[in-house]
């Protein structure tokens, strides 16, 4: 049997969920009710966090914090956050996108999980509370690496927020979503860079991509040719050259795993290039 709560404050939220792994956290409820809507999921505890700062956003710094309990609809209306806009826009539709929050997209299993891409390539860090305690931050990238072993999500307690150093130009920040249905189909893949620049050189990218691994995954291969170097046309053949490493994508309803393998790299060196999609 299901039982349904609500808590009014974060900490109250992080101590329930610390203390009994049944309970699971519903936001906008686009991963959650499915479970339960298909009877995956037919005991235990769902929480409903009514806390406000769950659901603020803080964007006009050069730190941005954003709840998790924001929406992609949320993200969509707020202009500071307009280099965000591609990635929230290639969650669903219109009426998904009402719903569905930041802090669920870092639990979507692949091929979803698209916004998670995006603050990947930003260096997001995700701000987890435990218990009664203060919240700590750890970099997206251990925490989706702790998820893949089964080891990270709501056993770690709450997911509050994600942070991120806000990107000094905003047109240095790329997102592009492939899919076979236009515009809001299931990913084939996707791909975020961030590619901040110093004298003609780029300074530090990174590159993320999506549904080329059981997680969103770091380009390391693609950041070390890219690194310190001017991006031309040199330097994009020489990024899909490296496009492929380290990737794992699977096979599924969506795309075999060497149709991934075949067009990540055409479609890296489009985004790179400033192409259209």
């Amino acid at each position: 049997m299901l039982d349904v709560r609500s808590c009014a404050t974060l900490s109250e939220a992080a101590g329930i969920l610390s203390g009994d792994r049944q309970a699971l956290l519903i936001a906008g409820g686009t991963l959650v009710m499915r479970d339960v809507n298909e009877g995956r999921l037919t005991e235990g505890t769902l929480l409903r966090v009514t806390d406000p700062a769950f659901r603020q956003v803080n964007a006009g710094g050069a730190r941005v914090e954003i709840g998790a309990g924001v929406t992609m609809a949320a993200v969509l209306a707020n202009r500071d956050l307009a280099y965000l806009h591609a990635a929230a826009r290639a969650i669903g539709g219109p009426a998904i996108r009402t719903m569905a929050t930041i802090g669920g997209n870092l639990f979507a299993e692949t091929p979803y999980g698209d916004f998670t891409v995006a603050l990947l390539a930003l260096g997001a860090e995700v701000v987890v509370q435990a218990g009664y305690g203060s919240g700590r931050a750890v970099p997206l990238e251990d925490f989706l690496a702790g998820r893949e072993r089964g080891g990270a999500g709501q056993a770690q307690g709450l997911v509050t927020a994600v942070q991120f150093t806000r990107p000094q130009n905003p047109s240095d920040f790329l997102f592009r979503k492939i899919s076979r249905v236009k515009p809001k189909g299931i990913s084939v893949l996707s791909i975020a860079a961030h590619l901040p620049a110093s004298g003609g050189r780029l300074v530090q990218p990174r590159v993320a991509y999506g549904a080329m691994a059981p997680v969103p995954m770091r380009a390391r291969g693609v950041e070390r040719v890219l690194d310190g170097k001017p991006l031309d046309q040199a330097a994009i053949q020489a990024a899909k050259q490296a496009a492929l490493e380290g990737t794992r994508p699977a096979t599924d309803a969506i795309a075999s795993d060497w149709y991934r393998r075949e067009i990540l790299p055409v479609h890296l060196g489009r985004l790179l290039a400033g192409e259209p999609r």
